[in-house]
């Protein structure tokens, strides 16, 4: 069995967790997430924890590795409806900005044209500077894919590090070519 599998996912208070054949679905304060098990996975709830386990008990290498990945997800999707996950992308360069526009992000990067990005639901996306976006939600997995895809506009560039990176990332800065 996998190390991760065999630690139990602790429920606070007001994180309710129900079993279904096929899926878990937990809710909070923040909302509702589902989880659809792989098959050969058991999830079961004792006390305030839920416990994840493999159905046949030795398994095969990704039956245990799969159940790992389940206990993993209950724990972020626990996390989610409690605090939530934010994300935030900063934009490097001369004249890059974003603002937010119903529901629509809009981009300039130095393209001939503006870029536009429709907020997916379940994310609430702000700008609270010209060069500054914060991406928030209760889904880790779709707050990061989120900003991915708007990383993926203009990713820095090692020459003058413009473009949209993570805050806090660093960037392997290149030399210049010499005469």
């Amino acid at each position: 069995m996998s190390r991760i599998a065999k630690l139990p996912v602790k429920l606070p208070q007001g994180v309710n967790a129900t079993i279904g054949a096929d899926s878990v679905t937990v809710k909070g304060a923040k909302g509702a997430l589902t989880l659809a098990l792989a098959g050969g996975i058991m999830v079961a709830q004792k006390d305030q924890q839920l416990m994840v386990a493999v159905a046949d008990g030795a398994g095969t290498t990704e039956r245990i590795a799969t159940a790992g990945a389940t206990r993993a997800n209950l724990a972020n999707m626990v996390a989610g409806v409690t605090k939530g996950f934010e994300r935030k992308l900063e934009l490097v360069g001369v004249g890059y900005r974003a603002a937010l526009q119903g529901k629509n992000l809009n981009l300039t990067l130095g393209f001939s044209h503006p870029v536009s990005y429709p907020v997916p639901e379940g994310i609430s996306i702000e700008t609270p500077s010209q060069t500054e976006i914060l991406i928030k939600g209760i889904d880790r997995q779709k707050v990061g894919q989120v900003a991915a895809e708007i990383r993926g506009y203009r990713p820095p560039e090692p020459y003058k590090g413009k473009g949209v990176r993570y805050a806090g990332e660093k960037i392997v800065m290149k030399e210049g070519k010499k005469k």
